[in-house]
């Protein structure tokens, strides 16, 4: 932007043609030094804010778990609840993968997998798998284990693989440490809820794509280069202005 506003001050020793030639030249600066020195800047703009909101106090992070049965999942809470910042953890459901079930198999889990455990909260049966909601203090595991009594008792066969979907509540100054506590043992947040995502979320949609920022910053190229062509009409016309002030002020 300095070189932009000292090309316009180079005005007064070229030819009134020339003045188009030198704000096209400033835009292209402008818009150069954007793409390469100030976007790469600008795209850290979601960090810096997220990392603000994440000091802030008592903001909290819910991070939604996807996890495999084979999982030693009472390991896993154990190991997250002694992680300072941790408020709560719950696993919310299962589900169970079927096979594709024709129109009379889907009416008969409709009817009975309600009747399986009466710690079945809720339930959805699919095309090909069955998801059943937990009521508290009941275990993924626990509700496995009824499914596949019951579905041994009916069909001869065992059921024993399911994924949990459970919730994780945090401080949100200590997400970072969740997220790399989670992903040591393989687990990835499918989506996180919360002040930190939120903010991040937000700031990524009204950001500027990276083409929009560079013609921003060749438009500023243009204003600096433009300033440079008229301050020698500006700051006389401003001390004027100033004198004329002060004048006021002491009458």
């Amino acid at each position: 932007m300095v070189f932009a506003f000292s090309i316009g001050m180079l005005k007064q020793f070229m030819p009134k043609r020339e003045i188009v030639l030198v704000l096209v030249v400033a835009f292209l600066i402008g818009a150069i030094g954007g793409a390469f020195f100030l976007d790469p800047i600008y795209d850290e703009l979601p960090n810096v804010v997220g990392a603000i909101e994440r000091n802030m106090p008592n903001n909290e992070e819910t991070l939604y778990l996807d996890l495999s049965s084979s999982i030693d999942i009472d390991e896993l809470k154990d190991n997250l609840s002694n992680t300072e910042g941790f408020k709560s953890f719950k696993e919310e459901s299962i589900t169970i993968p079927m096979w594709t079930f024709n129109e009379r198999e889907h009416n008969y889990f409709e009817e009975i997998v309600g009747n399986i455990d009466y710690n079945y909260k809720d339930y959805n049966i699919t095309s090909s798998e069955i998801k059943i909601s937990l009521e508290d203090n009941y275990t993924s595991s626990e509700a496995l284990k009824s499914f596949s009594d019951w579905y041994k008792l009916v069909y001869g066969d065992t059921i024993s693989y399911a994924q949990v979907h459970a919730i994780l509540v945090v401080d949100s100054a200590s997400l970072d440490t969740f997220e790399q506590n989670l992903l040591d043992k393989g687990i990835v947040a499918t989506n996180i809820e919360g002040p930190i995502q939120d903010t991040v979320d937000n700031t990524n949609r009204s950001m500027l794509s990276d083409t929009e920022f560079t013609l921003f910053c060749g438009g500023l190229g243009v204003v600096a280069a433009v300033l440079g062509i008229y301050i020698d009409s500006v700051v006389p016309a401003y001390r004027r202005f100033r004198k004329f002030v002060n004048d006021k002020r002491k009458r």
